[in-house]
């Protein structure tokens, strides 16, 4: 991943380290501490790096990138981690779960689930202005997602730096089945309820995220081509939470139910197999 114009102060040891501090938490399904005592809390340059080069790792691996994950699009989580812009991570196909299929719970480390509007686009976002205009002209269709996220790090012990680091704290997703193009609602306007269990958790609305769902993407297009690997049509773009987070426990059944895009469904394994 190319860091354009972004000079990172830790050292390259650092950031391999970093990434395999990581790396074998991933593995080992065993959670590890915290990469900031090696890149710091918020060099966005050598956090990236960490996340490059994981990310290197898993296509190596064979894996494929089919996306991005927007985070830390709410105000109130950036002034909690003393940032003010969100982050973004990577989607790889074996991320995927069939909404109303069950997720493996030992599949995601320390999981919590966040419900969320996907856009899938229909054109690249590589070249020109990435305007508004462009980026709403790319988005083929809108449908409801579910986020599983995921911690590497133990206890969900976390800065700016050790999310970016951990592929912001990506873990699974789920998409709904009703499509709507950006012609058919309004996703400011887009009201959410999430239950686990049949108990609502969380509530919200698209302005939770940066105020409107499609600028996230638009800052998302233009930061992904900063660092030279720009969205691309059939990506799909998760573009950040509409309420709080929830932690899962093994058993769970999680649905989000948002308006105009109706709801999408994930379950959850009982114990750790």
């Amino acid at each position: 991943m190319n860091e354009s114009n972004r000079l990172a102060t830790a050292s390259s040891s650092d950031i391999a380290t970093a990434a395999e501090r990581i790396a074998e938490a991933f593995a080992s399904g065993v959670p590890c501490a915290p990469v900031r005592d090696l890149i710091g809390r918020d060099d966005l340059a050598a956090a990236y790096a960490v996340q490059g080069t994981l990310t290197e790792r898993r296509l190596a691996a064979g894996a494929s990138v089919v996306g991005r994950k927007i985070g830390l699009t709410s105000e109130a989580v950036q002034r909690q981690l003393g940032v003010d812009q969100p982050d973004f991570g990577v989607l790889f196909d074996d991320m995927a779960c069939a909404d109303g299929g069950t997720i493996p719970f030992s599949q995601v480390l320390q999981p919590r689930a966040e419900a969320e509007i996907a856009f899938v686009l229909s054109a690249d976002l590589a070249e020109g202005p990435l305007s508004r205009e462009q980026v709403r002209g790319a988005i083929a269709y809108a449908v409801a997602a579910l986020e599983i996220c995921g911690s590497r790090i133990a206890g969900w012990d976390i800065s700016f730096g050790d999310t970016v680091a951990d592929n912001a704290s990506a873990g699974a997703y789920v998409l709904g089945t009703k499509r709507l193009g950006l012609d058919a609602f309004d996703p400011v306007a887009v009201e959410m309820s999430m239950s686990i269990n049949g108990e609502e958790v969380s509530a919200g609305s698209g302005a939770a995220c940066l105020g409107d769902p499609v600028e996230a993407v638009v800052w998302l297009a233009r930061t992904a081509r900063e660092f030279g690997e720009p969205l691309r049509a059939g990506q799909v773009v998760l573009s950040g939470a509409l309420g709080p987070m929830r932690p899962i426990a093994a058993g769970d059944a999680v649905t989000a139910t948002l308006s105009d895009l109706g709801a999408v469904t994930a379950r959850f394994s009982e114990g750790t197999a």
